[in-house]
């Protein structure tokens, strides 16, 4: 289960997080979930096209604080294996949006220590995706300051689903025995394999699930959640979340690992 939530708006006055960054404790890796772009559209009277636009350009600021920050790893839940379910158009506009932002940002963004990972299912995307993703992962970035994982048709159930098959495939085959099996295995068979656990997941638009993201990853994640729509997710408020999280005493079920001089 996870381990807290807090509910967050972006109304609350606090100092610049980044002039402590000495004092306090820092997630290793941060997850995003980017949720309420169509109503961030809607509410403007725009094509919901826009608000995926406008969300594109927050990503890049988030992106760019992290470096800021010294965060180590940035996943971000960008699409869903549900959200195929979605009018055809919309669709389309994510798969154009997309592919405009790993062949300009991508270059930018290498420049700057931040490492591409695809999170999900590469089978299941457009050819022309599938060669830009394999185009970033075979020219990564060589200095690596941050880890980007994006989680494109991605679903948590099917990651799980994806291990399972490739564990019991190992046992038919006699690699490896039955005992064998144990969490360290299952999560070296994740999409995730060789990524810590994020400590820190953030929702955008109020809502109070995890959405199939992260599923196995997410057991002892801080959660932080705010009624802000993604387009309008600065990194002010990204800040402010992390700021929250260093208050936070992280238990995983003992008794005050980490110890917080600020109690909520």
């Amino acid at each position: 289960m996870v381990s807290d939530i807090s509910f967050n708006d972006n109304g609350q006055h606090h100092k610049n997080y980044s002039e402590n960054k000495n004092e306090r404790k820092l997630p290793e890796h941060v997850a995003i979930i980017m949720d309420g772009n169509g109503r961030w559209a809607q509410k403007k009277g725009l094509p919901r096209s826009e608000g995926h636009r406008e969300g594109a350009i927050r990503l890049r600021e988030i992106i760019h604080a992290s470096l800021e920050e010294g965060i180590r790893y940035l996943t971000v839940y960008a699409f869903s294996k549900e959200n195929w379910n979605r009018p055809v158009t919309e669709v389309n506009s994510i798969m154009r949006l997309a592919e405009y932002f790993f062949r300009k940002e991508f270059n930018k963004l290498k420049k700057e220590g931040v490492f591409f990972k695809h999170l999900g299912d590469i089978y299941g995307l457009p050819d022309n995706i599938k060669r830009i993703i394999d185009e970033m992962h075979r020219n990564n970035a060589k200095e690596r300051r941050l880890t980007l994982s994006i989680a494109f048709n991605y679903s948590g159930r099917s990651e799980i689903v994806s291990a399972t098959r490739k564990i019991a495939s190992l046992v038919a085959d006699g690699k490896i025995k039955l005992e064998d099996i144990n969490e360290e295995l299952i999560s070296n068979n994740l999409y995730t394999s060789g990524i810590p656990d994020p400590d820190l997941l953030i929702r955008t638009s109020g809502e109070l699930r995890i959405s199939n993201f992260l599923l196995w990853q997410s057991a002892y994640t801080e959660i932080w959640v705010t009624k802000t729509l993604w387009p309008d997710f600065s990194p002010r408020l990204y800040r402010k979340a992390l700021e929250d999280y260093s208050k936070r005493d992280r238990k995983f079920g003992g008794i005050n690992i980490y110890h917080s001089s600020v109690k909520q």
